[in-house]
């Protein structure tokens, strides 16, 4: 499924959404736009450089080891399920017709929050992507990748009037045996509009 199209230009300045970025937890009972869902996935992995590839992240190399996966639950225009970013063309691709938010929450120690989210992000990583490259030291590389990928997706849903927090503290067997991915979870980030 083709995405709308990114906006390149925002209604605030970065620097005011650095300012009032925080850690949110609680967020309303309603639906979020499929407008705000593609431009969150841009913002985390998103294509700027369509001549060779460039994405929003730095990448060690241009490796890009990084696989962005959407679980939907509550968006206007779009069906519950698992979805994977396909970043070359700004589109989604359904993998699951299930909605696994009750399932991530338990993968995470009972974090309610995340079956409560329209919406959760979840961060993978193929590490042989640097490792091939860098040995050992790709593993550093993608840690460092997933931070700025994290802080983008934190920034963009800021900018957007949106809320959402970063959780490592899951259960990786469980968390990919619900998604039914080869990938390794890395961050699943809750969004919803704030309370």
């Amino acid at each position: 499924m083709k995405l709308p199209a990114p906006r390149y230009k925002g209604t605030i300045s970065l620097e005011e959404t650095i300012f009032s970025r925080r850690s949110v937890r609680d967020y309303k009972d309603e639906a979020l736009t499929i407008e705000e869902v593609s431009q969150i996935l841009w913002a985390a992995q998103g294509i700027t450089a369509p001549n060779w590839g460039g994405r929003t992240i730095p990448s060690a190399g241009a490796t890009y080891p990084l696989e962005i996966y959407l679980v939907v639950g509550n968006v206007k225009d779009l069906d519950e399920g698992i979805y994977h970013y396909i970043n070359q063309n700004h589109e989604i691709e359904r993998i699951n017709r299930r909605d696994i938010r009750r399932e991530l929450a338990t993968a995470c120690w009972g974090q309610d929050l995340i079956a409560k989210a329209p919406i959760v992000i979840i961060i993978a990583v193929k590490y042989e992507r640097a490792t091939e490259k860098y040995g050992n030291r790709g593993m550093q590389y993608v840690n460092n990748e997933v931070g700025h990928c994290g802080q983008n997706i934190h920034l963009q849903c800021e900018a957007l009037g949106l809320g959402t927090t970063v959780i490592g503290a899951f259960q990786d067997a469980l968390v990919v045996n619900s998604l039914k991915i080869k990938d390794e979870p890395l961050y699943l980030m809750p969004i919803g509009k704030k309370k």
